[in-house]
């Protein structure tokens, strides 16, 4: 089975809609390929417009047919809340 590497660079986000009513929200990113998952650091107080520029790089085969990018807002104490995905 042919294996290679997929190297994401997760830049930024624009216009997230804010899941924190009374501060700016604190966004990460999770990202998974096959069953690779790993998490960006949290943009801590960044709102809807967070930036990253972190480089994730995932061991991929064949059989690798996509990338889930979830956003989250962490918030201590509780569930984090989903800002949005996408594939």
């Amino acid at each position: 089975m042919a294996q290679g590497t997929l190297e994401v660079l997760l830049v930024g986000a624009k216009g997230l809609e804010n899941t924190d009513y009374l501060c700016n929200m604190d966004p990460y990113a999770v990202l998974k390929c096959t069953s690779q998952e790993q998490k960006s650091t949290v943009a801590s107080g960044k709102g809807s417009d967070p930036e990253w520029n972190e480089t994730f790089v995932f061991t991929v085969s064949e059989n690798a047919t996509e990338l889930v990018i979830k956003l989250l807002d962490s918030d201590g104490g509780t569930d984090d809340d989903s800002v949005g995905e996408a594939t």
